[in-house]
């Protein structure tokens, strides 16, 4: 980013801009010295995710409200820096979890938003069920081709992206003694994997992947659905505090400054 895009920031956001990429770059070079390039590659990529917000405004003649912004901001400084590289999803249980959530209603900002442009045309009117729906579904599909690339990246990369949970209990039709179609529930007691216990070790079985990606997508979903809660009692008019976090069209003088 340029520092005339950065002068056209708000103080406050310019500031976050600032301290989260010095951030970047000291984490960064940190890397390096230990050696670690797939973590210090992990970092140019942060600093290229922190770019787009300003590209798509330039691009698109739209523009971030400040606080969404901010939190798209913190939101990837989190996710690689943090999670990945400082491993706050290992440290804290419910990180993975919380991230997902904020993405959901991101993300339905986002898919809200796309529509609510077209909505403002003089010769186009959609109703507030329809603007929810698609902001609903916008951010549902985000999610999902996240989870496509989580599960890409695990088997191209050996990588461990979807997360492992810890069952206790297996409830299947599969292992019905009696060849019914009745689920049967059945504690595990003993898993011996490569002559270790795993039971003994880590608790029970450890599902690779299916629990993580299911939570993620629920959690998901309750980020889509508050915001497109919110979403559709703006466009009725009685809420006027979520256009803090819907991208809106540039105006014409805030055109013509960025000309200037």
């Amino acid at each position: 980013m340029s520092w005339k895009k950065l002068k056209r920031k708000t103080s406050f956001k310019a500031f976050v801009y600032i301290i989260l990429r010095v951030f970047v770059i000291l984490c960064m070079m940190r890397q390096v010295f230990q050696g670690n390039i797939s973590n210090a590659l992990l970092c140019v990529l942060t600093l290229i995710l922190f770019s787009i917000p300003a590209y798509l405004e330039d691009r698109l003649n739209i523009a971030f409200p400040d606080p969404l912004e901010i939190i798209i901001l913190l939101f990837i400084f989190s996710a690689e820096i943090l999670g990945e590289i400082n491993e706050f999803y290992i440290h804290f249980k419910n990180w993975d979890m919380i991230l997902h959530t904020i993405n959901g209603f991101i993300m339905a900002g986002i898919g809200y938003s796309l529509v609510d442009l077209l909505n403002k045309h003089d010769k186009i009117s959609l109703s507030p069920l329809y603007l929810m729906i698609v902001s609903i579904c916008f951010s549902m599909t985000i999610g999902v081709g996240w989870e496509f690339f989580e599960y890409g990246t695990d088997q191209l990369l050996n990588k461990d992206m979807q997360k492992d949970t810890i069952v206790h209990q297996i409830n299947s039709v599969t292992l019905n003694p009696d060849g019914k179609n009745e689920v049967v529930s059945l504690p595990i007691q003993s898993v011996t994997v490569n002559g270790e216990d795993w039971v003994e070790q880590y608790g029970g079985y450890i599902d690779i992947g299916l629990h993580d990606t299911m939570q993620d997508l629920f959690v998901n979903f309750v980020g889509a659905v508050s915001f497109s809660l919110f979403g559709y009692f703006y466009t009725l008019g009685k809420n006027s505090n979520l256009k803090y976090f819907i991208p809106q069209r540039r105006l014409k003088k805030e055109m013509s400054d960025k000309e200037s």
